[in-house]
């Protein structure tokens, strides 16, 4: 065991305790707090949301169209454009839903997170039968290249 002299030390942090005031001890956050809530609430009236629904507006574009893309996606090069327009409809969703977070629009925000679901489940299936993950059928072959 440790010969220290536990109350001797606890004595000695009591008495320096005593001489410290209770808001040096405790600092009140009330002062600073109450200004920065009316500063972003000026800044939230201040900001237009433009920006956000034009990005989201072509976020919302491209996740339609990746709807009736017009070409094949099997295996190839038209596999690898189809990919690279899933990759920007996911990459985009991203910058959308960032930026509705930022500028506090719920449902643009909501509507940004269920495009970027939509990119994952575009990608996901024509990535997970290549995979041997997933079954592959005639329109989603096991194959990447169209060599045979």
């Amino acid at each position: 065991m440790s010969e220290r002299n536990w109350d001797a030390e606890l004595k000695k942090i009591d008495r320096q305790l005593e001489g410290v005031s209770d808001e040096a001890l405790f600092p009140t956050r009330t002062a600073k707090g109450a200004p920065a809530k009316a500063q972003a609430a000026e800044l939230q009236k201040t900001t237009t949301t433009w920006g956000v629904f034009l990005r989201l507006s072509l976020t919302v574009a491209l996740g339609v169209g990746m709807v009736m893309w017009p070409y094949s996606a099997r295996c190839g090069a038209g596999l690898a454009g189809y990919l690279g327009a899933v990759a920007a409809l996911l990459v985009s969703g991203i910058w959308s839903s960032v930026w509705s977070f930022r500028h506090r629009a719920a449902k643009a925000h909501t509507l940004s997170l269920l495009l970027v679901l939509w990119g994952l489940v575009l990608s996901a299936m024509e990535v997970l039968p290549r995979v041997g993950y997933a079954k592959p059928t005639t329109e989603h072959p096991a194959v990447w290249s169209c060599a045979k």
